[in-house]
C-alpha cells in the first residue's frame, strides 16, 4: 500500500513540476481540439493569459507550438485565431485521414488483446450514449478517445503523430457542424472496426476506418460549403 501512495505521489509531482507553457499547451491543444475555441474567432494573448491565470511567456510559448501544429494562426495585434477550413483544406484532410488512419488501424489489428478490444468496445458504447443524448462536447471527446486508443496499439509513433495533427486542425469544425445539425446526422462505423478487430481481418478495419472517415468528413465539407 505504502508503494502505491508512493508511486502515486511521484507521479502527481511529476505533473505539478511540468513547465508551464506545456500545462497551457495542453489546455489549450484541448480547448481547440474539441471546439471549444471557434474557427474564425480572434481570441488576443491577454486574454488568453487572464482566462488561464497564467503569464504571458508561457501563452506566447504555447501558442508558437500551436502555430507550428496548424491548430492556430497569428492575426497580429496580439490576436490569434482557429483557422477557417477551406474545401482544398477538407479535401487533403480526407485522403491524408484515410491513408494515415487507415494503415494504423490496419497495424493495430495485429496488436490488439480481446481485453482491447472490450475497452474499445466500451468507449463506443459510451459514445453511443451521448450521440442518442445529444451530448456534443462528449460525442467529440469520446470520439476522439476511441480512435485515439486504437491508434495507440498499432505502435507506430511518426503515423499517429500526424493523425493527431489533423484531428487538431478539423476538431473545431467537427463541433461546428455537430452544434448545427446534431449528434444523429454523424456516421459511425465504430462497431464495424470493432468486429473486423474480433475478426482479426486487417483489411476490413482499414475499410471501415476509411468509410467512417469519409462519410465524417464530407458531412463536414458540406457543412463548410453551405454555411
Amino acid at each position: 500500500m505504502d508503494l502505491i501512495k508512493n508511486k502515486a505521489s511521484s507521479t502527481d509531482g511529476a505533473r505539478e513540476k511540468r513547465p508551464a507553457h506545456e500545462q497551457v499547451y495542453n489546455t489549450l491543444r484541448s480547448q481547440i481540439m474539441y471546439g471549444e475555441l471557434v474557427p474564425g474567432q480572434p481570441v488576443t494573448i491577454q486574454g488568453l493569459t487572464d482566462s488561464l491565470g497564467v503569464g504571458m511567456t508561457p501563452v506566447r510559448e504555447a501558442i508558437r507550438r500551436l502555430i507550428s501544429d496548424g491548430a492556430l494562426v497569428f492575426q497580429g495585434n496580439r490576436r490569434v485565431s482557429v483557422p477557417l477550413l477551406t474545401d482544398g483544406d477538407v479535401e487533403q484532410m480526407i485522403y491524408s485521414r484515410i491513408k494515415i488512419e487507415s494503415e494504423l488501424s490496419r497495424r493495430a489489428t495485429a496488436n490488439v488483446t480481446p481485453q482491447d478490444i472490450d475497452h474499445l468496445e466500451q468507449i463506443d458504447q459510451r459514445l453511443d450514449r451521448t450521440i442518442s443524448d445529444g451530448d456534443v462536447s462528449g460525442y467529440l471527446r469520446l470520439n476522439h478517445r476511441f480512435h485515439e486508443t486504437l491508434y495507440g496499439h498499432a505502435n507506430a509513433p511518426i503515423l499517429n503523430d500526424l493523425a493527431e495533427r489533423l484531428w487538431l486542425r478539423f476538431g473545431p469544425s467537427l463541433r461546428v457542424v455537430c452544434g448545427r445539425f446534431g449528434t444523429q446526422s454523424l456516421p459511425d462505423r465504430h462497431k464495424d472496426i470493432i468486429s473486423a478487430l474480433r475478426n482479426q481481418d486487417a483489411d476490413m478495419a482499414a475499410k471501415a476506418t476509411a468509410q467512417d472517415i469519409e462519410q465524417g468528413m464530407e458531412l463536414m465539407a458540406d457543412a463548410l460549403v453551405n454555411a
